[in-house]
């Protein structure tokens, strides 16, 4: 039996959707964080970003993409630092599936798993769509890998929900990257260390509502390295699905609104390319969904 509440109110009580279809979140021209839609649906916010593209944003009050009641304030502004779409503070502890696409499970010669590998990143791993990814001093030059992967948002808090009931608790998708430090994951069986670095988590640029995607298996993912297509892969290729996993990660488990979790990464990642191919500063990194998800668009730099 799911938790049928939001901030204390029943979802019998509640609108099925958010009055947004797409969420961004941003800080504006006057300096303050204010989050809606993009006043053009067909607009790719991560790539009119990168060039210079004016963003004009139709403002929910109370600018939280978790208030199901929010109405349009009437007000228009223009993005002038976009942000991730879920805060650090909001997402908590990221939940993470691994080796959850058939075609990586084969070109890394591993056996189909039969329940979800479940892993944590820290919400400091959180970062928006366009700031550079960061690599530390504790990563070497040949081991910072990419991972294009659809992430679920979820609107409603649940706990022990069936794979029926799921999809009522997901708010919408948005584009992540499970950047990951090779050597530092191939140390341990535990992974959180090597993909759990600030900034290893960028997402966004915006979360688009379930009224828009009913079915998350049509979604393409792709992942571009300097112009390079290196991944192409689609998420009817994975071996869990949007409702399995949530409902898998719900049992015994309370998922509160904001809770980010990723779902695995389809073939052509960097240390699968012969010979493996790492992120290196200076590279232009472009990840992206379909369906309006976006593109994000990351520099890689080192400090």
């Amino acid at each position: 039996m799911g938790i049928s509440n939001v901030n204390g109110m029943d979802v019998k009580d509640s609108p099925k959707h958010p009055v947004w279809k797409r969420w961004v979140r941003f800080r504006a021209e006057d300096g303050k964080i204010y989050g809606g839609e993009p006043v053009n649906p067909n607009i790719d916010v991560g790539q009119a970003i990168e060039k210079n593209v004016e963003v004009l944003v139709k403002v929910v009050a109370g600018n939280s993409a978790f208030d199901y009641d929010a109405s349009f304030t009437g007000e228009i502004k223009t993005i002038d630092e976009l942000l991730s779409p879920v805060s650090q503070i909001e997402a908590g502890t990221v939940r993470c599936v691994g080796l959850n696409y058939k075609e990586h499970a084969a070109e890394m010669k591993l056996t189909l798993p039969n329940t979800p590998t479940v892993f944590l990143k820290a919400s400091t791993c959180i970062a928006s769509a366009s700031e550079p990814i960061i690599l530390p001093s504790n990563v070497d030059y040949d081991e910072a890998d990419y991972e294009v992967e659809l992430a679920i948002v979820i609107g409603r808090q649940c706990k022990n929900v069936s794979v029926a009931e799921a999809a009522d608790y997901v708010l919408g998708y948005a584009v992540a990257n499970d950047v990951t430090a090779r050597k530092h994951q191939e140390k341990t069986s535990q992974w959180s260390y090597a993909k759990g670095m600030d900034g290893f988590c960028p997402l966004g640029p915006c979360i688009v509502s379930t009224e828009q995607i009913s079915d998350a298996s049509v979604l393409n993912l792709k992942t571009r390295l300097n112009g390079k297509i290196m991944q192409n892969g689609s998420a009817d290729d994975m071996i869990f699905s949007i409702p399995e996993i949530v409902s898998y990660l719900s049992q015994g488990h309370t998922l509160l609104p904001g809770t980010v979790i990723i779902t695995g990464t389809p073939c052509g990642i960097g240390i699968s390319q012969s010979p493996p191919q790492f992120l290196q500063p200076g590279d232009e990194l472009r990840i992206s969904i379909s369906h309006g998800l976006g593109t994000q668009i990351c520099p890689i730099a080192r400090y």
